[in-house]
């Protein structure tokens, strides 16, 4: 087992959603989470589509995570 003792300096995640709500839903919760390890939201940058099989919209966005200046 390898556990890993260097803080994290940057991490991006990706998030998918129905609807806007939902969506900012999601990334609340992941800026909960990540706060516990010291990230903080550098940017955040987000998109509309529509589901070529459903053709309902699709809300997209990509958070980028970076550690907290002390």
């Amino acid at each position: 087992m390898f556990i890993q003792t260097n803080p994290l300096k940057d991490k991006v995640e990706f998030f998918e959603a129905g609807s806007i709500e939902a969506l900012e839903k999601q990334i609340t919760e992941k800026i909960e989470d990540n706060q516990a390890i010291m990230l903080g939201v550098h940017h955040v940058q987000h998109n509309t589509a529509f589901d070529p099989k459903t053709g309902q919209r699709l809300y997209t966005a990509v958070v980028h995570f970076k550690a907290e200046k002390k």
